[in-house]
């Protein structure tokens, strides 16, 4: 006799699978509700006035106080927020960034063709372009709305599928598991509906529906295809958390509770860099002044010079988690683990911005706060990727680590980490908001 599926499992009560986390729980809710960079910001700076943090605008005067807190946005995909301190030694500044690599509708995106609808997409940054294919993909971004002289912006978010990229029928394609090269242009058209032939779609007028306003109204957009599945606990023993956006949003939640969580930690500052996927150049990019700009505007009450070269900036992007199948693209002394802690990121090129002494702090914090450290360093016959920590170092002369929580599959779709290494870093964080090392 076939047993009863659907009995529940008595072993299932006995596994801590994270579900009940609070902490997890949050993130989740964060990587779901966040598809864009702007979304990103926009849930960071509603949980930053929840928490209490004011909210500031760059165009005009400030008058800070000593131990409020604040944030500011710039170009709705970009942030910085911090604890104002009385008369601050140096800076704390933990660093990530909000964007993603993706697939991103064209400004005249709609194509006819045999008897389909499909929009054109562009790809944003180094996408595993093969993880995009037979995905329930919708659709969010901002748009630029038209009022009287100005532009508004306003996020937009489908929430349903509205799409996907369909495979080819390997019926079709006899050599499509023999290493097939996929061509943006031809390949990755969405298809979103079918056409009839005197039927005309306006993609801006698709856009105004779903914000409830005329197709006149919309100036421009800017929108990413996203997978709708939500992120995922996964694993016999519920060791990993699967999600779209892992690069680079767990790292701006860790950074964001790190901030919100120590109410006490005044001198402490996260910024939140876009593009970085792209090269960082931009107004809220970290090769722009965004980062110095309010770091100046917050630094009244000491010497800007001397609190800058006391500083240190932790860049936290995530890192290279060896693949068990793929071990060999991994330096053999260097072979970070999920679940096994933070990871700090060295390259002899600076292509991360560690150096002996910010290891050296890093180290001494960690053993602090009872966090142990893993450390990577890629194969010397491979490229090696960077982050905004050394752009950030050179901009402005501060002293700056590499850290990251390690992953599989970066640049994916569908993204995996280990569910114990979030916590683990903002237990590293949090020790490093205390100022005792340096």
């Amino acid at each position: 006799m076939l047993p009863n599926t659907l009995e529940r499992n008595p072993r299932r009560d006995n596994l801590d699978l994270n579900y009940g986390s609070p902490f997890i729980d949050r993130l989740t809710k964060f990587l779901d509700r966040s598809p864009t960079p702007w979304h990103a910001v926009a849930n960071t700076a509603e949980h930053l006035e929840r928490s209490g943090f004011i909210r500031l605008d760059e165009r005009a005067a400030w008058s800070l106080e000593a131990s409020a807190a604040y944030f500011v946005v710039r170009s709705d995909g970009a942030l910085v927020a911090w604890r104002q301190p009385v008369d601050v030694a140096g800076w704390t500044i933990f660093g990530a960034h909000t964007d993603s690599p993706n697939l991103r509708v064209r400004p005249d995106p709609v194509v006819k063709k045999h008897g389909y609808f499909q929009l054109g997409l562009e790809v944003y940054g180094g996408v595993l372009l093969s993880t995009w294919f037979d995905r329930d993909l919708s659709l969010a971004g901002r748009v630029a709305i038209a009022n009287e002289g100005a532009v508004l912006t306003e996020l937009v978010d489908f929430e349903r599928p509205v799409g996907m990229i369909p495979n080819l029928a390997i019926h079709l394609d006899r050599d499509a598991n023999k290493g097939r090269k996929i061509n943006p242009q031809d390949e990755l058209p969405l298809v979103i509906s079918r056409a009839e032939e005197d039927a005309e779609m306006d993609f801006s007028e698709t856009i105004a529906r779903e914000l409830g306003r005329s197709a006149a109204e919309i100036s421009a957009f800017e929108i990413c295809a996203y997978p709708i599945e939500e992120s995922q606990v996964i694993g016999l023993e519920g060791e990993f958390l699967a999600s779209a956006r892992l690069d680079n949003l767990l790292s701006c939640f860790i950074v964001s509770e790190a901030l919100i969580q120590n109410d006490a930690a005044e001198g402490t500052m996260i910024v939140l860099n876009d593009h970085e996927e792209i090269g960082s150049v931009s107004t809220g990019g970290a090769d722009g002044p965004f980062l110095e700009s309010i770091l100046r505007r917050a630094t009244i009450f000491s010497d800007f010079e001397r609190v800058r070269v006391n500083s240190l900036m932790i860049s936290i992007d995530n890192a290279h988690g060896v693949h068990p199948n793929y071990a060999s693209k991994h330096d053999e002394s260097h072979r970070p683990l999920l679940n096994e802690g933070p990871v700090v990121k060295v390259n002899a090129n600076h292509r991360y911005a560690t150096t002996a002494i910010t290891q050296g702090l890093i180290e001494q914090a960690a053993e602090r706060a009872d966090v142990s450290l893993q450390y990577f360093s890629g194969r010397a016959d491979l490229g090696c990727g960077s982050t905004i920590g050394p752009l950030t170092a050179g901009r402005l002369g501060i002293d700056t680590i590499d850290l990251g929580c390690a992953q599989f599959a970066m640049h994916s779709a569908r993204e995996t980490c280990g569910i114990k290494d979030p916590e683990l870093m903002l237990k590293l964080l949090t020790q490093l908001t205390k100022r005792d090392l340096f």
